[in-house]
């Protein structure tokens, strides 16, 4: 299902998992990845917009929304941005686009950084929302690192620890961890606050994305390390929250082009969650870059 307008929705076959996509648009595609704890849901305020220039494929990740919630492994790779980045690969073969555009917010960024490493020939302009790659936030991670961001050490904590304990409210769990992340109050609608509430309360997805966080702090960090001299080959824009901790903790652009050749962006006026804190300035940046010939 979606909530997006004049989107529709399907399930999709793509390598190992059935993904729960909308689409919705004409024109070149451009892939959207949402992050944690959300789902494709959180482009609501954009999507329709960028829809008019572009065909739009905005699907839940593998373990989020209502796509397919497979068991972890010890080796947390089930949940790796390798397998996640291959889902979107072979989605959007499937859907006939071999080269394409994406987008990526927080989780669903660190899959678009992976998949310009992985399918370089493919991808054709990236943006990424809100983070630093996963290395460098690990290398540099400190007190106020993980005061700010101490999801990053209890999700990767042992099966079945964080389960049980996110578990026990969801809903509080959820509402809190957004609430401190956002610095716009009242930006979430009800109908998307309600779609991430719905799927969030899945015992599955609880796990799932446990496991995401497990994979981010073991395998994630073997695949980054082996391929700490490449770098992103495609034009990438760099989107921040001025007030976010990224924005606050990291020189964004400087980072950034210590892995990639063309990198350009800027801080936008609020916290993490910038498609739905800022979407006319998001928008209006992102339709600005991918309608760059």
């Amino acid at each position: 299902m979606t909530i997006l307008a004049d989107f529709r929705a399907e399930r999709i076959r793509a390598s190992e998992v059935t993904l729960n996509v909308a689409l919705g648009g004409a024109g070149p595609p451009l892939l959207l990845l949402h992050g944690y704890p959300q789902t494709h849901a959180m482009w609501h305020k954009i999507a329709p917009a960028l829809a008019a220039d572009f065909t739009v494929i905005a699907p839940d990740l593998r373990g989020y929304g209502d796509s397919d919630k497979p068991p972890g492994d010890h080796e947390h790779a089930t949940y790796s941005k390798r397998a996640m980045a291959r889902d979107v690969a072979g989605l959007m073969s499937i859907l006939g686009f071999e080269r394409f555009a994406v987008a990526g917010h927080d989780r669903g960024a660190r899959v678009t950084h992976r998949l310009c490493l992985d399918y370089p020939a493919r991808v054709t302009r990236a943006a990424v929302l809100d983070i630093a790659p996963t290395y460098t936030m690990f290398a540099t991670a400190d007190k106020e690192f993980g005061e700010a961001y101490y999801h990053w050490f209890f999700l990767s904590q042992p099966y079945d620890l964080p389960e049980r304990l996110i578990g026990a409210d969801p809903e509080y769990y959820l509402r809190t961890k957004i609430a401190r992340w956002s610095r716009n109050p009242g930006v979430f609608t009800e109908a998307a606050l309600g779609e991430y509430l719905r799927c969030f309360r899945d015992p599955a997805t609880i796990h799932a994305t446990c496991e995401d966080y497990r994979a981010a702090a073991s395998i994630d960090l073997v695949h980054d390390v082996a391929d700490l001299e490449r770098r992103i080959a495609c034009p990438l824009l760099v989107l921040w929250g001025a007030k976010s901790f990224i924005g606050k903790k990291y020189d964004v652009l400087a980072v950034w082009r210590e892995h990639a050749a063309d990198v350009r962006g800027r801080g936008l006026p609020c916290g993490h969650y910038l498609a739905e804190e800022a979407p006319e300035e998001t928008c209006a940046e992102l339709r600005r870059f991918f309608l760059e010939a």
